[in-house]
């Protein structure tokens, strides 16, 4: 029997991760959402594609999805957070400092719904230039 994203394998028993693939002309990466009203919301509307742009030390693009900001969003995050940017309907991928940032900092452009991390090392966003097609898919497990 196969799952929806975002829903329990058994009754009683944790929701996996959700597990996504983003790609751009020069590169991949995967990346782990955990199980929130955006992140399901998010993987109903996938596969898509968008076009990316940049922001200091993120990458981010429009999603075509509308949610509105969770209570735990957050402004300040970890390089290779997965983040959704309610302002702007879009995912926020940042991988180091951004024109707001003090210092080293993420900083996103106004607080983000959290919904997981990058697989890997997330400097890989580093080749994503502005203007990139984006594509955005759900991986399947067996």
């Amino acid at each position: 029997m196969r799952t929806q994203p975002g829903q329990p394998t058994q009754p009683g028993q944790p929701t996996p991760p959700t597990r996504i693939r983003i790609s751009w002309p020069a590169g991949h990466l995967t990346a782990a959402l955990d199980d929130t009203p955006t992140t399901r919301a998010l993987a109903g509307e996938l596969p898509l594609a968008s076009t990316a742009r940049t922001w200091g030390e993120e990458v981010y693009f429009d999603t075509g999805t509308r949610v509105p900001r969770e209570t735990d969003a957050r402004q300040v995050v970890e390089p290779g957070t997965v983040a959704f940017w309610t302002d702007g309907d879009a995912l926020a991928l940042p991988y180091g400092p951004t024109p707001l940032s003090r210092g080293t900092e993420c900083r996103l452009a106004s607080p983000c719904n959290v919904l997981g991390r990058i697989d890997g090392d997330p400097r890989r966003l580093a080749t994503v230039r502005d203007g990139d097609p984006v594509r955005v898919e759900l991986l399947t497990s067996p």
